[in-house]
């Protein structure tokens, strides 16, 4: 049989908070992380507005010398993850640490160093560039450093599926502990890419809004939305064998019930227009669940604010939910702090705990006006309070990836 699975802690960097806590309040009270790109002269870029982590300092968050030989996102994913071990409880010296395992997924890794050194190479030759370029630009290393740090020695992998990774990563997790590979896993995703060559490129893909103001810019759903805003931060959770937490009397915030991923096989950039494949991957969550679609009340959108991500993701919705589409309420944490990439699936399935915990959906901020075929109840507003038992969230990714995770609220 398979094993129950639980979420006993979180940890999150976010260009609302560096924690939780301060973005859980920001969330709660509507607030909106974009602004002015700081990190580089915007003059002759198009988009001109990122949602930004705000006063992160490294050092203040880990050893100052580890944090020297890591980029941003792998020093995203580490905070994420200690906040994350801290708040389950967990000491690591009580612990088999070959059964405790890290699954955290980065769409890009480090473009910040990519483009350093490769101006240290055109400009001082080829002996002068980082001996550590590799090991801080590739992906996985957020979850190796996560899993030296920590001390962590069972499974520890990343996944990179685009916008997905962060939700592929924690359904992976879940199906390690299900099927007996670990007993506690950190599992989410981190990213930190908002420099030129990582703007320009997403700009020159007509992908991200050029909107100049910051509560116009992320509008997903909305008639007029016209792109994503590139965020950056992490979002680490604690998977726990519900029997493992029980025995060290861990507080349980959740229970992970349901997973299902899927391609489109259709483009590299654009969902498939019939919403099938986000389609199927909700069906196979709720499936897995055993509950129909009229028993989830709460859907944590993508929601990017691109016009075919939304518009396929409605129909989607359509597909997977039918009648009870018109009811479920839908929302997007992208319209308070952008499109964090391969961390979007990992802070969107925090969001959904506290959600669940709280009773508190938040409003898709900025969102007012929406087209014809998108009439479904995209929160929009004023935040709703109600009781949530089931909550979903969906990532796409470039590709064709599609991820869905169903959340339950934790009964014995």
């Amino acid at each position: 049989m398979k094993k129950r699975v639980v979420v006993t802690g979180m940890g999150a960097v976010t260009p609302l908070g560096n924690d939780v806590k301060s973005f859980w309040d920001g969330i709660r009270a509507g607030k909106v992380g974009i602004g002015q790109i700081t990190r580089f002269d915007t003059t002759d870029f198009k988009a001109k507005l990122a949602a930004e982590v705000k006063d992160f300092v490294a050092k203040d968050r880990m050893d100052f010398k580890s944090a020297k030989r890591m980029e941003l996102f792998s020093q995203y994913g580490v905070a994420a993850a200690l906040e994350a071990l801290e708040d389950a409880g967990i000491d690591m010296k009580k612990e088999d640490p070959f059964r405790v395992g890290v699954i955290v997924g980065s769409g890009i890794g480090s473009l910040q160093s990519m483009e350093r050194e490769e101006q240290r190479l055109l400009e001082k030759g080829p002996s002068r560039v980082d001996p550590l370029l590799v090991p801080k630009m590739i992906t996985n290393m957020a979850a190796g450093n996560i899993s030296i740090i920590t001390g962590a020695r069972g499974k520890c992998t990343n996944v990179v599926t685009a916008c997905a990774s962060g939700t592929n990563s924690i359904g992976d997790a879940y199906r390690a502990i299900q099927y007996g590979d670990a007993d506690v896993m950190l599992a989410g995703g981190t990213e930190g890419s908002v420099c030129p060559i990582g703007v320009a490129g997403f700009t020159s893909l007509t992908a991200l809004s050029t909107c100049e103001d910051p509560m116009c810019a992320s509008i997903p759903f909305d008639k007029d939305r016209s792109g994503f805003v590139m965020g950056e931060g992490a979002g680490v959770v604690i998977l726990e064998e519900l029997e493992h937490a029980r025995s060290r009397g861990a507080k349980i915030l959740a229970e992970v019930v349901g997973y299902g991923a899927t391609a489109d096989a259709h483009h590299i950039t654009s969902p498939i227009e019939d919403g099938s494949g986000a389609a199927r991957a909700m069906e196979d969550a709720m499936k897995e669940a055993g509950i129909t679609p009229d028993q989830v009340e709460y859907i944590n959108a993508h929601g990017t604010s691109t016009y075919y991500n939304d518009l396929f993701e409605t129909k989607a919705i359509k597909i997977a939910f039918g009648e009870a589409a018109e009811k479920v309420k839908i929302n997007s944490t992208k319209s308070m702090i952008g499109h964090l990439l391969g961390a979007a699936g990992g802070v969107e399935f925090i969001v959904c705990v506290k959600s669940i915990l709280d009773g508190f959906i938040h409003q898709t901020v900025g969102t007012r006006e929406t087209e014809e075929e998108m009439n479904l109840d995209y929160v929009i507003g004023a935040p709703v309070e109600q009781d949530i038992n089931y909550a979903m969230t969906n990532s796409l990714g470039f590709g064709g990836h599609n991820a869905t995770l169903l959340i339950k609220k934790y009964q014995e």
